[in-house]
């Protein structure tokens, strides 16, 4: 299944003629797609439940390719602030910019303070399964109602989770998104995305809000993508589009490494949730911890929510603050030795970050306390390791305080 090769051979013109009409599905050129790209795209769409996928160059490149594939200029969308910082960058800056239009909002809001959000140029609300960093989980139900009384798609990052752990298709959620760098990869070895569609959404029944799939492309000779392409229209626009003019293609080299991680994608995931949760419990009980968050733990307020959507596990993920001052927590990370100080997360090694000083160190005081991102906050991603070698690499840290 591993096609190393920009370019692909054809017999005749006309063969090739076709592809470039989306009149035969085929090969052209790696840029827009290649045989490897959707072989694993296949599997990760089988594992969610979907109709159709493709893979991206990175998870930021899926979600903007997920928002702008039905968004443009003046249109706004909603997404819930406990999101990846660099997603939120992406949403409040970056996208700005193109006239995009993105609010934030608390994903803990009532069904009807939700509603007060929408817009008439709304056109999807988005959130994260279980949130970055901060390990918070979604209510899927909940923002699927709200998203589908307003006429538009939810979509949801799903990278934590994975569908191991919980299939939002299944909950109402129309298109998922991943960071298939993170869990999906498992071993740090291959930057990639990936965009779902559960072929769920009707854009023909909201046709005037979603102009890009229900009226004629003149790029493509005037076709009309959610006619021709039913279910498959949402993928083939982003392919045929999306990713013709801006190329965010993931390598068939990483494609491979990433069809190796998914093999042992259960086994992995069913380790990195059980060293996370003796880990938690240990920190519940030490005297040095000021705070936990880990939704499996009984304690925590989203343990309800985790008997629903996600009962066999969340994640590896724990966020928890030590007692004292930024400098207390940098001497207790820097005691580390097996742990890894590093920007990574849910590789199968164990690693930590600071995200107010690291991966959101961008943001302000007051859209770090939006997103639920507390000074002291460290995120810990639990890996595959011996639990019992973690457990002493925190223990000889905190002794060291």
């Amino acid at each position: 299944m591993y096609h190393q090769s920009t370019t692909f051979k054809y017999d005749n013109s006309d063969e090739m003629g076709k592809l470039f009409d989306l009149e035969a599905a085929g090969y052209f050129y790696t840029r827009l797609q290649n045989p490897t790209n959707d072989a694993v795209a296949a599997k990760i769409c089988s594992l969610e439940g979907g109709v159709a996928a493709m893979l991206t160059s990175s998870g930021q490149a899926a979600n903007f390719y997920a928002v702008f594939n039905i968004c443009e200029a003046g249109d706004h969308f909603i997404a819930s602030t406990s999101i990846y910082g660099g997603t939120y960058n992406l949403f409040n800056v970056t996208m700005k910019k193109m006239g995009i239009e993105c609010t934030f909002v608390d994903q803990n809001l009532s069904e009807e303070e939700l509603g007060k959000y929408f817009k008439p140029n709304t056109k999807l609300l988005f959130g994260e399964t279980i949130t970055n960093p901060t390990v918070k989980i979604l209510d899927l139900e909940k923002f699927a109602r709200v998203a589908h009384s307003h006429g538009v798609p939810l979509i949801i990052d799903n990278t934590f989770a994975t569908p191991v752990n919980c299939r939002p298709f299944e909950w109402g959620v129309d298109i998922v998104t991943h960071s298939t760098t993170k869990y999906m990869d498992g071993h740090g070895v291959g930057v990639g995305g990936c965009i779902v569609d559960s072929g769920n959404f009707d854009w023909l029944a909201h046709a005037m809000n979603y102009p890009g799939l229900t009226t004629p492309d003149d790029s493509y000779h005037g076709i009309i993508y959610a006619e021709k392409f039913g279910k498959g229209a949402y993928i083939t626009k982003a392919t045929a589009q999306l990713m013709r003019d801006f190329g965010s293609i993931q390598s068939p080299q990483n494609a491979f490494y990433l069809h190796v991680g998914l093999e042992t994608l259960p086994l992995r995931i069913e380790r990195h949730c059980q060293n996370a949760l003796a880990i938690a419990k240990y920190l519940e009980e030490n005297d040095n911890i000021a705070w936990v968050n880990y939704a499996d733990l009984p304690s925590s307020s989203d343990n309800e929510l985790v008997k629903k959507y996600l009962p066999n596990g969340t994640c590896g993920v724990v966020s928890f603050g030590v007692k004292g001052d930024r400098e207390h927590t940098v001497k207790f990370m820097d005691s580390l030795k097996l742990v890894s100080i590093a920007t990574h997360v849910a590789d199968s090694r164990t690693c930590m970050l600071h995200p107010a000083s690291h991966t959101h160190r961008q943001l302000s005081e007051e859209q770090l306390r939006e997103a639920g991102v507390a000074p002291d906050l460290i995120r810990l991603s639990v890996g595959i390791e011996n639990v019992n070698d973690l457990l002493a690499d925190l223990e000889q840290a905190f002794n060291n305080l």
